[in-house]
């Protein structure tokens, strides 16, 4: 056991020796090479103070007055008691218009959906997932009116269109 802590201590004092001639060599060569660039600070723009005056606002633990309150809901309805027609089942925007069709002076316009089934649809139907009425079909698209909700408790309708697909 005393032989170990010798050969131990004398390994230990011998990596004190005082030869630091390699270390001195690389100190010398990093103080030799040129200092690098520091960018110069970004230029500090002043505070500017903020006024809160909210004294001549309404409490907001008041309720509001019908005036105050904004725009009222929209006043278009949906048909709830309506049997839905098949293209109602698609979102408007996986639709694609690829003809038309005249058939005994009713102008029809072939909808192709994403199954890859044609249908065929015409002034009044029904198609998409908001209530979309078919009001107009041209030979370049077919032009209808959605019933959508205004955020605020009602509907109101709002055009779209199914453009021909090339």
């Amino acid at each position: 056991m005393k032989k170990l802590v010798l050969i131990t201590l004398v390994a230990v004092l011998a990596g004190c020796s005082e030869d630091f001639s390699d270390l001195e060599q690389y100190i010398a060569e990093v103080k030799a090479r040129p200092g690098g660039r520091i960018e110069p600070l970004p230029q500090i723009k002043p505070y500017q103070t903020f006024v809160y005056s909210a004294s001549d606002l309404r409490s907001p633990f008041q309720p509001a007055t019908e005036q105050q309150m904004g725009p009222q809901p929209g006043t278009a309805t949906i048909n709830v008691n309506r049997p839905r027609e098949f293209l109602e089942q698609y979102p408007l925007d996986s639709l694609r218009m690829v003809g038309t069709l005249n058939i005994g002076g009713t102008r029809y316009a072939l909808i192709k959906t994403a199954d890859e089934l044609i249908n065929r649809v015409r002034v009044g139907n029904f198609m998409g997932q908001s209530e979309g009425q078919i009001v107009e079909i041209t030979d370049s698209e077919i032009k209808l009116i959605e019933i959508v909700s205004d955020g605020i408790g009602g509907y109101i309708e709002r055009p779209a269109a199914v453009p021909l697909s090339d």
